[in-house]
């Protein structure tokens, strides 16, 4: 499988400061418009979302995923490869 953050994305979806359930809804809502195999790139800052509802939505779904925790900037960043 390869490292997802180092494919370029189809699309980057940035929900900073936006909480629950925000960052899943606008997730779900851009992946229906893209392709099968596009890989989604999203900026989040919302631990809830970014920890739990999104990678538990992207394993359900059978996709890809990828989170990347920036530290130094305090929010992460999720990929997801649409399948």
């Amino acid at each position: 499988m390869a490292d997802l953050k180092s494919q370029t994305p189809a699309e980057t979806l940035d929900v900073l400061g936006r909480v629950c359930p925000y960052p899943l809804v606008l997730t779900k809502k851009a992946l229906e418009k893209l392709p099968s195999g596009s890989l989604l790139k999203i900026i989040c800052d919302a631990p809830a979302s970014a920890e739990d509802s999104i990678p538990r939505y992207a394993e359900k779904q059978g996709y890809e995923f990828e989170s990347v925790k920036l530290e130094d900037k305090g929010y992460w960043e999720l990929y997801i490869k649409k399948s």
